[in-house]
């Protein structure tokens, strides 16, 4: 891992531009060159959040290298302030508060590269006239480094000091396009020309307001990136890092600040005790959580997701009741109290019905934006679909809306799209009490099956009971011990143990059968002629679903849990480098058995047959219901016609 020397960006250096910085929020002229203003013309009404800017944009933007638009005052301030009543209100304040402080960070950073380089001597001379030709190229490419770096340090400042003001609420900005690299002044109107034409067009309200600004920073930052990677000379911004105390700001070059952009969680957490029986979802929630936090945000990578024992997706389906909720609830409050501690952003997001929309192509947006949020490389991320059987269409559903079609494709898109790129960051839990109502596609896309039934045993419901009644009576216990049942060791090892044969009616047979053909599963080639039994009772059980059943087994090769303390203590482990961690979760692994193998196929394949068989059992149902319709309209018909 690089170690970099962190150089001090000096608050004195900082408040010496706020009254530039000011200058330009208040009003300054801009001429556009690479973008087209957004039209004064009425615009049909459309979906909230659907950006207007791409349709006003040059098809091949950069080609035009001049522009005969007018230049149009670009007034940031009152634009800010005219979305209000009349007075600012407090999320306004922020906005401008932190557009200013991030632009007199930018010309700070900017007038420090001037003074490191050459570019600040080169300058002089050209302001005199004494700007030899030799060495014009030489200042024309330092010029365009400066203006790079500033803009990237301004976006990144903005983004990092928008984030605990922001909400749900996230607005499609669009690519920018206005990037001038002729100077740092030129560039930083550019894109606040940019911005305010965005503000105009997108946000309509407080919330919205924020969320557009964060949005476009947010892609001012990856544009100026992919164009710093062709200018050699910033490459010595690139590789070094500055540090604004007072704002507990860090500058890596052009990557975004690591920021406490998590959301604020107001839901009532629960401890891994208060989830009475699913020992199994239980088990693997607990290790899933602390494999999140090994994630390596230097490296952007997850020593389990490397060594192939990572949750990326999975799905927890059960009755109503049974504590799909309460295992949310306390997976998401572990995540939360691990990234206290190691001062990781931590951020929570559900999708939910509420989030499909009657407009063409808003919900499939809203779903892709779901994903870009829990997917941020800079947070620890749980994402979770709580009735994804509502969510998401079943394709060739007739009952499915357009917006629930589009949901599905942009899930299957996501979580086994060709682009997929899995970090070890974030893990999507997808939750349902009709699993068999969900697109099969979709459901195979779930890396992990959650089986989530439960109480089951007379100690799991005395426990239950217990715990629900709370302390506000004097009834005795009586003779149980408390809780331990629910000691996920014993459990877990009762629960895998009782996977050894299936449990689906279906899938006995097909075992059964094979077991008597060949005897004992114990070769690589026995258990191959046993998934292809599989198969041929169940043409749905593909390849795909050999591939989660592999994942499941290395998942039970990390068949350890990482040590409290670990997490309590981040240098013992979560602070220490990546190629380090990677070592220590390596001495951690045990070896794959042929009794983890069999188990984990028939843990998959007994839910598939589970939802196969309740899948078939509604079709039939609603075959027969249309059957005695057309008896009925039939009858009717005849009657009539008599």
């Amino acid at each position: 891992m690089t170690t970099r020397d962190t150089m001090e960006l000096k608050e004195d250096a900082i408040r010496a531009h706020y009254g530039a910085a000011l200058d330009l929020l208040t009003g300054f002229d801009h001429a556009p060159r690479l973008a087209r203003p957004v039209t004064t013309e009425t615009q049909p009404e459309r979906s909230p959040g659907i950006g207007t800017r791409p349709r006003f944009r040059s098809t091949v933007p950069g080609m035009a290298a001049r522009s005969t638009a007018r230049p149009g005052g670009v007034r940031v301030i009152e634009r800010v302030e005219g979305l209000g009543d009349g007075l600012t209100t407090p999320q306004q304040a922020h906005v401008l508060a932190a557009l200013r402080r991030a632009l007199s960070i930018a010309l700070a950073m900017g007038e420090g590269f001037a003074q490191g380089s050459a570019l600040a001597e080169l300058k002089k001379a050209n302001l005199e006239g004494r700007l030899p030709e030799a060495r014009r190229a030489e200042f024309t490419d330092l010029l365009a480094a400066e203006a790079l770096i500033s803009l990237h340090v301004f976006a990144n400042a903005t983004a990092f000091l928008l984030s605990p003001h922001m909400g749900e609420t996230t607005v499609e900005v669009g690519a920018v396009e206005e990037v001038l690299t002729d100077n740092a002044p030129l560039a930083l109107q550019g894109a606040l020309w940019e911005l305010d034409q965005d503000i105009a067009a997108l946000a309509s309200d407080d919330a919205r307001l924020v969320a557009t600004v964060a949005a476009f920073v947010e892609a001012l930052m990856e544009r100026v990136a992919a164009r710093a990677e062709g200018v050699p000379r910033a490459a010595w911004f690139g590789a070094a890092s500055w540090r604004v105390e007072a704002d507990d700001l860090t500058l890596s070059g052009f990557k975004p600040a690591r920021t406490a952009k998590g959301t604020a969680l107001t839901m009532q957490f629960k401890k891994p005790h208060e989830v009475v029986g699913n020992h199994i979802a239980k088990y693997q929630s607990l290790r899933l959580s602390k494999m999140l936090m090994a994630y390596d945000f230097e490296r952007r990578m997850n020593p389990f997701a490397e060594l192939g024992g990572f949750i990326f997706t999975f799905m927890g389906d059960g009755k109503p009741g049974t504590g799909k909720t309460t295992l949310i609830q306390m997976m998401a409050g572990l995540l939360n109290d691990y990234c206290k501690v190691a001062g990781y952003p931590f951020r929570y997001q559900n999708f939910s019905i509420d989030q499909i929309d009657s407009y063409q192509g808003k919900s499939g947006q809203n779903a892709k934006a779901f994903i870009d949020n829990v997917l941020d490389p800079n947070v620890i991320g749980f994402g979770t679909i709580d009735d994804i059987d509502q969510v998401a269409g079943k394709r060739g559903d007739r009952q499915s809306s357009a917006g629930q079609q589009e949901v599905t494709a942009v899930f299957m898109q996501a979580f086994a799209g060709a682009n997929t790129v899995v970090r070890g960051n974030c893990t999507f839990g997808m939750f349902s009490n009709y699993p068999e109502n969900v697109d099969d596609a979709l459901r195979q896309r779930a890396g992990a099956r959650f089986l989530v039934d439960g109480p089951q045993t007379r100690e799991d419901y005395i426990d239950i009971l217990s715990l629900l009644m709370g302390k506000n009576h004097q009834i005795p216990l009586g003779d149980h011990d408390l809780f331990a049942a629910q000691e996920i060791k014993r459990a877990v090892a009762a629960s895998f143990e009782g996977h050894s044969r299936p449990h689906e009616e279906g899938l006995i047979r097909v075992w059964e059968k094979v077991a008597a053909e060949i005897g004992p599963l114990d070769t690589i080639a026995k258990i191959g002629r046993y998934l292809k039994a599989i198969q041929e009772a169940d043409e749905r059980f593909t390849g795909r679903a050999i591939k989660n059943i592999t994942d499941a087994v290395k998942v039970r090769a990390m068949d350890f849990e990482l040590p409290d303390d670990w997490m309590e203590n981040p240098d013992l482990f979560l602070f220490k480098p990546y190629d380090e961690k990677l070592a220590m979760i390596r001495g951690l692994m045990t070896p794959i058995t042929v009794e983890m193998v069999i188990q984990e196929v028939n843990r998959y394949a007994d839910s598939e047959f589970r939802y196969a068989d309740k899948s078939d059992e509604v079709a039939i149902e609603n075959a027969v219901r249309d059957m005695r319709r057309m008896e009925e309209a039939k009858r009717r018909y005849l009657e009539g016609r008599g």
